[in-house]
Order: C-alpha cells, then structure tokens, then sequence
C-alpha cells in the first residue's frame, strides 16, 4: 500500500508520510561464500517531505526501487528530519542538494575480506532517506601535533570527528555535519531520523551498506541468532589502545580519542566485527543474514563492509561524477598498479606525511606523501578538490 505525502503539512506531521511497500521477509540466509537475497524487502520505499529546518528549506527527495540484481537509490541528499545550522563556528559549509545515485547488491554476498570505505573510496553505505554515512574525516595532525587541519590531510594521523573534544568539527544532534560539496552526511547514530522512524526500543532497520546488507540502529538481540532472546544496546567491539602509537602527538595536548589510530579492534570483546556488523536474525531477515549496527561508541558507523563491493558502488554529485570503485586508488596507474608520474611528482622534495596535491585526469586531487613497497615517495590521495 502507498499513503500519499502531503507537501504543505509542517515538518512534524510530514515525518508520517514515510512511503513503504512490498516489506516481507526473507528466508534465505547468508554465511561466507554464499549469497543472501534482499529481494522484497523495503523494495519500494521513496518519500518527497518538505524540511522547514532553516538550513534546508527544501524538500528531501529519496527512492528505492529493485530492479534486477540491484537495489537503486535515487536521491537528492537532503535529510528528512530536523538538523542544526549550517554553516556554524565548526563547519562553514551550507547544506545543499546532491545527486545521489547507488546501485547496492539486492544478493549480496560475503567477501573473503573486509573492504575499507569512505571519502573517495565510496559511501560506506545510505540510510532509507538517501543521505550518506561516511564516518571517517579528512583531517588530520602531524606528528608534533602543531600543524592539524580539519578539512585537510596535514599528517599521518586522522582525526575522528566523534568521541573527542579537542577539535570541532560542527557536527549536530544527529552526528552529521556538512561537506564541503554541500553534502551532509552521518557520521555517527542519527536521533532526529530515528525519532522520525518511531520505533522506539527495537530492532529498526535504518539504511543500506554499499555491499547490499542492511544497517540497524543501536538495539539488537542479546542472541544473535535467537529471536526469541531479548533485546539490548549493542556493543562494539574496539577500546582505546593502553599506550599511544608511537610518534603520537602529545596525549598530554590531544587526549587519547582524538585519532583513529587511538582505538584497536579486540575481537570477542563486543558484539560486533571489525566492520560494526555480525550474521544473525532481524524483523526483516528472520531465518538470517550478516548486517551492521550504528553504535553509541567508537566506530559508530561501520568504517568497512564485509560482503562484495560493486566496483563504482555510488554517486553522490560531491566529485561531479561517479565515486570511484574500492580498489581503485586515485593517484595510481591503472595499468601497472604503481603510482601515477602525477602522484610521484607531486611529492618532490617532500618529505613522508606532508600534504600534497596534484591534477590527474582533469581531477585535482590533494593527500599525503607515502613510499609504496619501498619505491619513491608519491602522493595517496584521499580527497577530490575538484573536476575540470
């Protein structure tokens, strides 16, 4: 059944207008080397809601659809829920709408290992509404801590724009902040949606990975595979590292918490992998499947996918054009697998970690200065700047 939205209504009661059909279960279960069918589950989800926040004033457009072996996104980026200002002290970016288009597996499938995701690799995966998850940040401190940049890739170690207070990074109640693009985009468990969603204390399937397995917010089984069992607030599986790496900068000045390189994944310690997810029985996959979980600590939100990765898994319109497939890495040729005479290039007389920046392809693209395999130092970019 679809329920018409009402364009005109207020924000608060265009939150219903949510439209879903075609919500049954699947019974097909996925374990490694096999493949779970998604099919019939949320395949025609899509809502036009008019968000009156005052960084948006726009409409949130989103649509789901299944079509063959794919489930298609077609979006405009603009979340469907309150959100705080933009541009503010911490991000100077105003929201504005995107191209959002992602073809995700509707039978995805394990993958022998873990694919990292995020930035320029791709989307780590979209919630229902067509906004983007993309945890990780671009900035980034060297190693005496003096020289960091938020927006930036100014050393080897990453800040985390969530679980530290050393650096703002403008982010809302709803642990999202704004892309440079205009892109806003989910960085941790998103309350506005949630509250939008109205499921309260349960299992509520909020979104979909780039490898085709669902994203479930915050509660789930204290036995996966019993869903008869009760539920609770899932944990994960990563603590902050006893002693900083070395050639940290001073924990004294940036607590531990600050970068990614503060946290270890302890296997068993949680509940969940290294990729914030774990196999077992949901409302929607009562006979199983391998899905992921927004946490209220560090990763927050799956940094990795587990299952096989479409080569150009999405579009969002940040890069004017298609995100690029996981195992491409810009700044490399494609053809022998070294880095491109570009990258190399641009890393002369530069020294390991220092920014650099170089245009390959009509793309400009910026990074930090690394040695592959022992040959010269070349540029591994990591942020697109802009396209031709």
């Amino acid at each position: 059944m679809r329920v018409a939205s009402v364009a005109n209504l207020p924000l608060a009661l265009l939150f219903g207008s949510l439209l879903v059909a075609c919500s049954g279960l699947v019974d097909a279960p996925v374990r490694a080397g096999t493949s779970g069918a998604a099919a019939g589950v949320l395949c025609d989800v899509s809502h036009r809601v008019f968000n009156d926040s005052a960084s948006v004033r726009a409409f949130s457009e989103a649509q789901w659809r299944c079509e063959g072996d794919f489930r298609v996104l077609t979006a405009n980026g603009l979340p469907d829920h309150p959100v705080g200002n933009f541009p503010n002290t911490g991000n100077p970016n105003p929201i504005r709408a995107q191209t959002v288009s992602a073809r995700l597996p509707l039978r995805p499938q394990l993958a022998a290992q873990a694919t990292r995701l995020g930035g320029p690799r791709g989307a780590t995966g979209y919630l229902l509404n067509g906004v983007k998850i993309d945890a990780d940040t671009n900035g980034g401190c060297d190693d005496s801590g003096t020289s960091c940049s938020l927006a930036a890739s100014n050393g080897r170690w990453r800040l985390e724009a969530l679980g530290q207070s050393s650096f703002n990074f403008g982010e809302d109640e709803n642990r999202a902040h704004v892309q440079p693009s205009g892109a806003y985009h989910y960085h941790g468990i998103p309350e506005a949606y949630l509250k939008r969603l109205g499921k309260g204390e349960a299992m509520t399937l909020m979104g979909w990975a780039a490898d085709g397995f669902p994203i479930y917010a915050r509660y789930g089984l204290s036995k996966a595979e019993d869903a008869g069992s009760a539920l609770r607030v899932v944990r994960p599986s990563y603590a902050l590292k006893a002693e900083p790496d070395a050639g940290r900068p001073a924990v004294s000045v940036y607590p531990m918490g600050v970068f990614a390189q503060d946290y270890a994944y302890q296997a068993g310690s949680g509940d969940l992998d290294e990729c914030n997810g774990r196999y077992g029985v949901t409302p929607e996959f009562p006979k199983g499947t391998y899905h992921y979980y927004a946490t209220d600590s560090y990763p927050f939100l799956q940094r990795c996918v587990k299952g096989r990765v479409p080569e150009r898994p999405a579009s969002d319109g940040a890069g004017r054009g298609a995100a690029r497939g996981p195992e491409r890495a810009e700044g490399r040729d494609a053809e022998r697998g070294r880095p491109s005479p570009q990258a190399r290039e641009a890393c002369q007389g530069l020294s390991a970690g220092a920014v650099c920046r170089f245009e390959e392809a009509s793309v400009a693209r910026q990074g930090s200065c690394w040695a592959p395999e022992g040959r010269p130092l070349a540029c591994r970019a990591d942020r697109t700047l802009f396209q031709r």
